[in-house]
Formats: structure tokens, C-alpha cells, sequence
């Protein structure tokens, strides 16, 4: 039996921005039609973090592949990362094992695409500014999708430390031109004229102040992931249309929709399929509350796979 092994470089070469961005329409829409087995994630916990596993098949593009992914928040004093994950891609015919695919550049791709198609479909076309709340892995990712649907020129930046701003603020320089970064003071300052707010944090409490949110606003909210946790506050979410990527993962998971206690319109699949409609007017704030799901991973597992086959990428093991 053979299995291939992706690291992270080869990750980042097998999945550009442009072609996770489409395999999100793909997983999206095969999960609101009905074409997508995801079960419930189960978790084991031990002394010292815990372990989720994340199995999907999409039944129309028979994408197979299962999750695994730790937190252990004692892992910095290690020098080792506080997340790590793998993920597993499997032939759907044979049950073969077939890719060994390394979990954290995949994570963050899929999370930021699953964002730029948020932006894609709920932004305004002539969208130019980003409040950006967070400065790590995920702000990267989330600043690079929206960057690869609209034409973005100024992004205000917000931070907890003034360190990880002014890097992140130094790399955005370095790779893009005719884009103005600015670290800003204040959250109000950040938000008051921005067309996109993207909240890509760990905080379990609002970031801002919705009242400042001006009217044809599109947020993207991916940083909360618990029931009891959230970075959007009920103003901002009682002025939004909410969009989900999961009615059932969200209405489970997701504080910035259950404490609120707002309805949710629609799944973003539901859009990509034609159910239900983008944004409806120039005015109206939406608000896209992702808590990531496995058939995300499944199928840009196989998009990175079939394009590693094709270039020679990874290493290919005999076990």
C-alpha cells in the first residue's frame, strides 16, 4: 500500500486562493442540496487538550477524507503549536488510504476561501476597504481571499498587541502594492467607514460597537467556535441578514448567532445554488458566521491531491 505525504509547502503550491475559493462553491452547495454526508464531530479529551474528528463524503464528486485535529494549550511551552491537525483523504471506491495531508495550511486556505466566497456573494462589487480584527494565520488567510474577489486599497488594521500588527502590517507591504495598511487606535475608528469587517480573533467578546456598522457593511465572523463565545455584538447582528455555512453546525456552535438569539436566512450553499438570493439591496449589512466544516477539508483535499499527482508534489510512502 502506498500513501502520499503533503506538507505545508506543498500544500500552499497545490491550492491557490482562486482554486479553494471555487472548491468552497463545490462543498458548499453539495452540503445544502443534501448530496454531502457530514457527521456530528466527535472529540476525545485528556488531561492535557483535546482531539476532533472531522469525516465528510460528497456523494456527487465522491470526495472522501476524514480530519484530525488537536488543541493543547500547554504546547507553547514546548515550542510546539497549540494546533495541529492532519487530514486524510481516502478512495471512495477501494477504501485506500491515499493522501496524508498536512491539516494546519489546509485549515487555514479552506477558512479563508470559505470567506472570500462570502465576500464574493454578500459584498458590495466596488467594496475598496477592510477592518480586519486579529493578526494571525487566519487574518492572513481571510485578507488574502477577500483580496482575490475584490478590489481592495486600504485595510484598518486591529490588533490586541501593537507587535503582531505592525508585522503583519509589514508582510502585507512587502507582497502587495497599491494597498494602504493602517493600524488602528480603536475598533469604532477601524469599522466607521469600512465596506467589509472581517473577524478572524480569539476573543469571547464582542470586538465592537454595532451602532458604528454603516448600512451595505458585509462581516465575515470566523473566530468563535462555541456556544458561549463571540465577537459580534447583538446590534450588529439584529441589523444583519445572517448567513451560515451550517444551520445545524451554527445553531450548535456558534455564540455570535445563539446569544444574540437571531435568525438565520440562509446557508451559504443555498446561495451558490440558486435557493436563496446574494445580497438584496446596497444598504443591507450582512453578516456570514462560519464555524468550519469537514466537507471543507474533503474536498480541498482532493483538489491539493489531484494537483500534487499532476506536479510530482510530496513523498510517496510504501507502508
Amino acid at each position: 500500500m502506498q500513501i502520499r505525504i503533503l506538507s505545508a509547502d506543498d500544500v500552499r503550491l497545490a491550492l491557490p486562493m482562486h482554486k479553494a475559493i471555487e472548491a468552497m462553491k463545490v462543498a458548499f452547495g453539495q452540503l445544502s442540496s443534501g448530496q454531502a454526508t457530514l457527521p456530528l464531530r466527535p472529540h476525545i479529551s485528556t488531561q492535557k487538550g483535546v482531539t476532533l474528528f472531522m469525516p465528510a463524503y460528497l456523494h456527487k464528486t465522491h470526495d472522501l477524507g476524514v480530519k484530525v485535529v488537536s488543541v493543547y494549550r500547554e504546547n507553547s511551552a514546548k515550542n510546539l503549536p497549540m494546533i495541529n491537525a492532519v487530514v486524510l483523504m481516502i478512495d471512495p471506491e477501494t477504501g485506500m488510504p491515499k493522501a496524508l495531508i498536512d491539516g494546519g495550511s489546509l485549515t487555514a486556505i479552506r477558512t479563508g476561501a470559505g470567506g472570500g466566497l462570502a465576500a464574493d456573494l454578500l459584498s458590495r462589487q466596488n467594496s475598496k476597504t477592510v477592518a480586519l480584527f486579529g493578526a494571525g494565520v487566519q487574518a492572513r488567510t481571510q485578507l488574502q481571499a477577500v483580496m482575490t474577489v475584490r478590489n481592495i486599497n486600504l485595510v484598518n488594521l486591529v490588533s490586541r498587541t501593537q507587535a503582531s500588527a505592525q508585522k503583519l502590517a509589514n508582510e502585507i507591504a512587502e507582497q502587495t502594492t497599491n494597498l494602504t495598511i493602517k493600524i488602528t487606535p480603536t475598533p469604532e475608528e477601524a469599522i466607521q467607514d469600512a465596506d467589509i469587517i472581517i473577524t478572524a480573533t480569539t476573543s469571547s467578546i464582542p470586538l465592537f460597537d454595532g451602532n458604528y456598522v454603516k448600512p451595505g457593511t458585509h462581516i465575515t465572523a470566523i473566530g468563535s467556535f462555541t456556544p458561549e463565545a463571540r465577537e459580534i455584538d447583538t446590534i450588529t447582528a439584529q441589523r444583519a441578514r445572517i448567513v451560515v455555512d451550517s444551520r445545524e453546525a451554527c445553531l450548535a456552535e456558534a455564540g455570535d448567532i445563539l446569544i444574540p438569539d437571531v435568525q438565520i436566512d440562509a446557508e451559504i450553499g443555498e446561495i451558490v445554488n440558486g435557493v436563496k438570493s446574494g445580497r438584496q439591496s446596497d444598504d443591507q449589512i450582512t453578516l456570514f458566521k462560519s464555524v468550519g466544516l469537514a466537507v471543507q477539508d474533503a474536498v480541498v483535499g482532493s483538489v491539493i491531491l489531484k494537483e500534487a499527482e499532476a506536479l510530482g508534489l510530496g513523498i510517496i510512502v510504501d507502508i
